[in-house]
């Protein structure tokens, strides 16, 4: 079951210190390299100008924890990689409990879940602790010690091409930033990763691949400002892939305009492959086609999600854990998203070779012999489908017209290929 072998991925990239840069992402790429080791793995320099951006400094954290007046530690960065502020500078005091305050964050309405908590572009630090342990601490002086390193570096990010027929390619975009979060994180890229293999293993590619690794937002720039005018010349479709992983109902998240092949083909597969699912329009945006939809970008790029980020509650906390994301919640996206790409594979505009319609019954496309008994389902579909195939209806465009799944013609455009039926 492909669930288990994406859900085992996701077991041993969980516990990695990834941020926007450094160790953790290095250790995170040189994984899904082992995967896929056509993945190039590329670096840009801290202080770089990208766009109207700069990439931060490297930052590193070996320990992190608060001792406490009764000298308990706590909010230890090695039993969980959450409670430390991304980014945090390094330090060594004491302070009062009041004092100590002003630097810890947690959800009141979450009580249970440590919080994730950045701050990429301005210098400061902080601890990430759950609301009921933060209720339970006592008055006195707390030791706060945080081994972290911001330096001039580089940050990472990585790449996998793998070429077509065409160099018209579809794109895949997702993010290796946040430290231990399974759905917001760590779906994307695994996903991505078995997307890769399902590619490679295609008999025949109509299209080139592109898969990006990258952190969000700034990684995404740093990938826009080198291929830009190669990937707004060549991208047809493109997808963000996050979210991915938990067991729920699907969601969709259009590109600007929600006019581009990707929202096309999106929308069909959502409407007919699936039970139930919640469409949301680049109002509510949020990861990283703000960038790949941006003006002056413009490529064809939406989203298919499970829950969408920020509307699960265990949302950048704690909460999004190994048990959030489940092996059938991804072998789910796993389904969704090849089949997207076996009708882009397959999107085609196509049109009858006869004059009238075809005599399907002396292919065997059409019953023998009728009765009020007969299933004609089969053979109307066919009917239907050549109906509209005028030359004007691409596959996925017929397939909205007889209100079917995309998915479910490609069989029959193959049948109708073998007897010379449509061009």
């Amino acid at each position: 079951m492909i669930g288990n072998q994406m859900h085992n991925l996701c077991k041993e990239l969980f516990p990695i210190n990834r941020s926007l840069s450094g160790d953790g992402v290095r250790e995170t790429l040189k994984i899904l390299q082992r995967e896929n080791p056509e993945l190039k793995v590329h670096s840009i320099k801290s202080g770089t100008e990208v766009f109207d951006w700069t990439v931060p400094d490297e930052w590193n954290c070996k320990e992190a924890y608060i001792i406490t007046p009764n000298g308990e530690k706590i909010c230890d960065y090695s039993v969980n990689n959450l409670h430390i502020v991304q980014y945090s500078t390094p330090q060594e005091l004491e302070l009062e409990l009041e004092e100590l305050q002003e630097y810890l964050y947690s959800q009141p309405e979450l009580p249970e879940a440590i919080p994730y908590v950045t701050s990429y572009y301005t210098p400061r630090w902080g601890f990430c602790i759950s609301h009921k342990e933060r209720q339970n601490l006592k008055p006195g002086k707390y030791k706060v010690v945080i081994k972290s390193e911001l330096k001039k570096g580089v940050l990472n990010y990585a790449d996998l091409v793998i070429p077509g027929e065409s160099e018209d390619e579809i794109f895949f975009s997702t993010y290796i930033c946040h430290p231990s979060m399974a759905n917001n994180e760590l779906s994307g890229p695994v996903l991505a990763t078995f997307l890769a293999k399902y590619v490679k293993s295609l008999e025949k590619r109509r299209y080139t691949y592109r898969f990006v690794f990258a952190p969000e937002t700034i990684g995404s720039l740093i990938y826009l400002s080198r291929h830009l005018d190669h990937l707004k010349k060549r991208v047809k479709a493109g997808f963000i892939l996050t979210c991915v992983g938990d067991d729920r109902n699907y969601s969709y998240l259009s590109s600007r305009y929600a006019n581009t092949l990707a929202d096309k083909v999106a929308v069909n597969v959502l409407k007919y492959e699936v039970d139930a699912f919640k469409e949301y329009s680049f109002l509510k945006r949020g990861s990283d086609e703000r960038q790949y939809c941006a003006p002056g970008v413009d490529l064809p790029v939406c989203s298919v999600m499970r829950t969408k980020y920020a509307e699960f509650p265990e949302y950048h906390t704690s909460l999004d854990n190994l048990e959030l994301v489940t092996p059938k919640g991804l072998e789910g996206s796993f389904d969704i998203y090849t089949k997207m790409i076996d009708i882009l594979e397959n999107n085609f505009y196509f049109k009858t070779t006869t004059i009238g319609e075809p005599q399907l019954g002396k292919r065997g496309l059409y019953p023998s012999m009728t009765t009020n008994h007969t299933d004609y389902s089969e053979a109307f579909l066919y009917r239907n489908f050549l109906a509209y195939a005028d030359g004007t209806n691409d596959l996925i465009d017929i397939a909205n017209i007889i209100n079917v799944s995309a998915y479910i013609l490609i069989p029959i455009v193959k049948k109708f290929k073998n007897y010379g039926l449509i061009l």
